[in-house]
């Protein structure tokens, strides 16, 4: 136990110092992919709510991804054009606030999250996954069919959005608001897992008939926990999306749902700091082996294996050496 604390304190350490060494050594390209890192690691706790605690395979998580984005990217593109969203019969503009951008992001995804997962969750399995999938491959066609917003060739924003008081165009700065985001919701996930919500949710993985025993319903739990993650997730696309200043259908495509499941199951499917070792993992294969090679994905495909193979707790079950992940 005291080893995987120590392993969860170096990974939560490992990007800011990252990112401060890069400044000092005056290189914002490392800042940069530091933020991309951090913005991809809570993409992969917003799907390690679903699928570590619940149990649930979600091959469609890149539909809130993508919904995050989209917000961002639509209501920033009103905001630089001074053209509202809606005239009538409500008056709807855009906004160029972060603030007001995450919480948008945050509720549109979580009422597309409540949608899909109260239809999806009326299966299981293999039929759940297939479920999953469709939905974020409807959305990742009626993005591309949307003329509206760029269509398949996507939507440029011109100018990053604004944090209060600070100056987001700066890489360090925009890098110290995603990490601080990461920070608020690692902490809103272990307090969940450790939560009687948490504990409900995990009993109903492991025997969903004995939790309905004790009058405790499986599938509202679920579905909870499934509007939750696909919230995080969205707040995820909504800062990768300000990040790039660039919104485009790949952020609804099935590739999309599997590099952010890649993350989770290489750094420990269930363990809190999981997604943030995959994720700071997959970023510094591309980077590494992106410049070398552009069929690098083998060798993540090949690691991927090895780890599914030999290290069934991910990168921080082989390192802390503990097997089980949901205590």
């Amino acid at each position: 136990m005291m080893r995987e604390k120590l392993v969860n304190l170096f990974l939560f350490l490992l990007l800011p110092v990252t990112a401060l060494a890069a400044f000092a050594l005056d290189e914002p390209f490392i800042i940069t992919l530091a933020t991309k890192a951090a913005i991809l690691a809570l993409a992969g706790v917003g799907l390690n709510i679903a699928l570590g605690l619940g149990g649930l395979v979600s091959f469609g998580h890149a539909a809130f991804f993508g919904i995050g984005g989209y917000a961002m990217g639509i209501l920033a593109a009103h905001a630089q054009s001074y053209t509202p969203i809606m005239e009538s019969p409500f008056l709807i503009e855009g906004t160029k606030s972060m603030p007001v951008i995450w919480l948008v992001a945050i509720v549109v995804s979580g009422l597309a999250a409540l949608l899909i997962g109260a239809l999806s969750l009326r299966t299981s399995g293999v039929y759940f996954i297939m479920v999953t999938l469709a939905f974020g491959q409807m959305l990742f066609y009626f993005s591309i069919s949307w003329p509206a917003y760029g269509g398949e060739d996507g939507l440029s924003i011109y100018v990053r959005n604004g944090f209060p008081g600070l100056n987001t165009l700066d890489p360090l700065t925009f890098f110290a608001i995603t990490f601080a985001v990461l920070a608020l919701v690692l902490l809103f996930a272990g307090r969940l897992a450790r939560a009687p919500f948490g504990l409900g949710l995990s009993a109903a993985r492991q025997n969903a008939e004995r939790v309905e025993a004790v009058g405790l319903a499986p599938f509202r739990l679920r579905l909870v926990a499934f509007v939750i993650s696909g919230a995080v997730t969205g707040l995820a696309g909504a800062l990768f999306a300000d990040l790039n200043r660039f919104v485009s259908p790949t952020m609804f495509s099935w590739q999309t749902s599997g590099e952010i499941m890649i993350f989770v199951i290489l750094g420990g499917v269930g363990r809190l700091f999981g997604p943030v070792a995959g994720a700071a993992l997959f970023i510094l294969l591309e980077h590494v082996l992106g410049g070398l090679s552009e069929f690098w994905h083998i060798y993540l495909g090949l690691l991927l294996l090895l780890v599914v193979l030999f290290a069934r707790g991910g990168m921080i079950g082989l390192v802390a050496g503990r097997e089980v992940a949901h205590d």
